[in-house]
């Protein structure tokens, strides 16, 4: 790759920025409080049409539940989208907030629906099927609210819980974001942001400093008590979690988030498994590998994410960016290539970093009244890193709209640790793209070492940090834990993935370093970022074995949105995620394969 316009890096404003037009006009749009007002009466309409008249009347309310939902997601997506890249618009933020407390409030008048779902006659169902083509074409998602039954409960406290919910966990959540958002940290005469001290660690080639700033962030963190607050925090969401589980029947802590996932514990055990061994196996292997080429026997925490010397710091132009992607899309997928072109020629991405712009990447797919849009949110600063991300988010962005054009509003949505499968296998068709063309053996290298570190940090990482989650549930139902209890069990799942002190890294200024982990407050999302990673890379692993058959039964894949489950996503292809070595067949192709490479140009370069 070779540079391209070095002063776009210096100059965001050369960089595009999306176009929220397609959505509404601005914030002060008077269609967006029509919109908000039209959902809400449409809400009360709705139970008083067709609350228990579901038997006969299901095909027809599930059209205008779409109708609704495409209402509902453009005025609280704009409203998203607008804060994200203002993080200080005070309206926004109340608009959001406004927004929430109505959209749960009306939501009481919808609460009947799934009840009544889940509770219709088995021959009943069947009917409808045969004589409703709506219902029909549904069936994914109905069925989907049917296995729900068992874990119901009244319909007066499901209304309940309802109107409640943005007054529960979420305010907790809320709460932590905006103590660290006000932090700051006292490093060589600065007051720093939380993002700021922390990019330290990964940018700051001297390990002293780095050391030094991990210091400042370990003590800030105890005196300016986050750590106190995410304690009390975390407590009252597991508490809540913990009793709302026991009524409802649930039988182990994840139980809940792998039906929203649909995935089996026996698939997510098999996961923990897998990663607990090879993973872990291979995690180690890689920080020694870094610390011989630092120049160290063992790492400082603090090094973890450290650039090694000779990590290609060439700026890589937006245009070329672009460039790069489409051309590996289209390697493997003219389709795919043609929705990456749609999503930039319809300005649907904001690129440049920019004074009140929230932090990292993200692609937000939805479907309006008007037709699919697909925004992509980066904060392009021209790394080979960010190269990746801007492929990571286009492949949401594609999967995003493939699923809406198939399924429809209610059941594009992807469970989310499957959500990932477009995006890591588009950010695996170009960092392939790009490592076919470097022949320099030290670019080579720093292109399979940073695409190790992600890994750890995306598969390894998190599931140490699910790990970490399930020992504090199973702890909490013997009470409250205390600071220290959190702070062992961290330090219990850190040694069990990275080695004991001394090993491969000294531990020192780290044992509450959990209390920054905002994930914790969303009991066991973290386990899918693994879940996605490994569920595309043994995909991508058998990519060879089908040929030209390959694309379109990727494409079929995509479509399917929410409407299979993994094992069924993955029976065309021969794979069973319920099968342990289908996990650690993904470790091996990708993170081992990397590495074999990685050491073998070590031992060519004499580093």
């Amino acid at each position: 790759m070779t540079a391209l316009k070095k002063e776009t890096a210096k100059d965001g404003k050369n960089l595009p920025r999306w176009d929220l037009s397609h959505l509404y006009k601005g914030l002060n749009d008077p269609q967006i409080n029509k919109n908000i007002a039209d959902y809400v009466a449409r809400c009360k309409t709705f139970e008083e049409k067709y609350k228990g008249k579901l038997s006969v009347l299901l095909g027809e309310a599930l059209t205008e539940l779409t109708d609704m939902e495409k209402i509902v997601s453009s005025a609280y997506a704009y409203a998203f989208l607008v804060s994200s890249t203002d993080a200080s618009n005070k309206e926004a933020e109340i608009l959001k907030s406004r927004m929430a407390e109505q959209f749960s409030a009306a939501g009481a008048h919808m609460v009947f629906f799934s009840l009544e779902i889940a509770d219709m006659d088995d021959g009943v169902y069947e009917n409808l099927l045969k004589s409703d083509e709506i219902v029909a074409r549904h069936k994914p998602y109905v069925d989907d609210v049917r296995k729900g039954k068992p874990y119901n409960l009244s319909a007066e406290v499901e209304r309940a819980l309802t109107i409640r919910a943005p007054f529960g966990s979420s305010e907790w959540s809320d709460f932590i974001d905006e103590q660290e958002s006000l932090m700051t940290f006292a490093f060589e005469g600065e007051d720093m942001t939380m993002p700021d001290i922390f990019n330290i660690l990964q940018i700051e080639k001297n390990s002293d400093r780095r050391a030094a700033a991990m210091k400042v962030i370990y003590e800030t963190l105890r005196d300016k008590q986050l750590h106190s607050f995410m304690g009390r925090a975390y407590n009252a969401i597991m508490g809540e979690k913990m009793v709302e589980d026991m009524e409802r029947g649930y039988t182990h802590p994840m139980h809940s988030r792998n039906l929203q996932n649909k995935v089996s514990q026996q698939s997510v055990d098999a996961l923990h498994k897998a990663v607990a061994t090879v993973g872990a196996e291979q995690c180690q292997r890689f920080y020694k590998l870094k610390a011989k080429l630092m120049g160290e026997k063992v790492l400082r925490w603090s090094d973890r994410n450290a650039p090694l010397e000779f990590q290609d710091t060439t700026y890589i132009a937006w245009e070329e960016c672009m460039d790069i992607v489409k051309k590996a899309y289209a390697s493997f997928s003219p389709k795919l290539a043609e929705l990456v072109t749609w999503i930039e020629n319809q300005k649907m991405i904001d690129v440049p970093t920019a004074k009140g712009k929230r932090s990292g990447a993200y692609d937000y797919t939805f479907e309006t009244p008007n037709g699919i849009v697909s925004y992509n949110f980066l904060n392009y600063t021209g790394s080979t890193g960010d190269v990746m991300t801007t492929a990571h988010e286009l492949g949401h962005g594609v999967h995003g709209i493939l699923a809406h054009e198939a399924q429809g509003v209610l059941m594009a949505d992807t469970p989310m640790n499957y959500a990932e499968t477009a995006s890591i296998f588009g950010e695996m068709v170009t960092f392939n793209h790009v490592l076919a063309q470097t022949e320099d053996k030290q670019a080579r290298l720093s292109l399979l070492m940073d695409k190790l570190n992600d890994f750890m940090n995306s598969v390894v990482r998190q599931i140490s940090f699910s790990d970490f989650e399930v020992a504090c549930h199973n702890k909490r139902r013997e009470g409250k834990l205390k600071l220290d209890d959190y702070d062992a069990i961290w330090m219990d799942v850190t040694r069990k993935y990275y080695g004991e002190n001394g090993e491969v890294f000294t531990y020192e200024n780290m044992d509450n370093m959990w209390c920054y982990v905002g994930h914790f407050l969303r009991p066991f999302y973290v386990y899918a970022y693994a879940f996605g990673e490994l569920f595309t890379q043994s995909l991508f692993a058998v990519q060879n074995q089908f040929g030209d058959k390959f694309e379109p039964m990727y494409l079929d894949l995509l479509r399917a949105g929410g409407t299979k489950d993994a094992v069924e996503l993955m029976q065309p292809f021969g794979l069973n995620p319920n099968d342990a070595t289908f996990w650690q067949k993904g470790i091996e192709v990708s993170a081992k394969a990397w590495l074999d490479e990685a050491e073998q140009l070590v031992e060519e370069l004499k580093l």
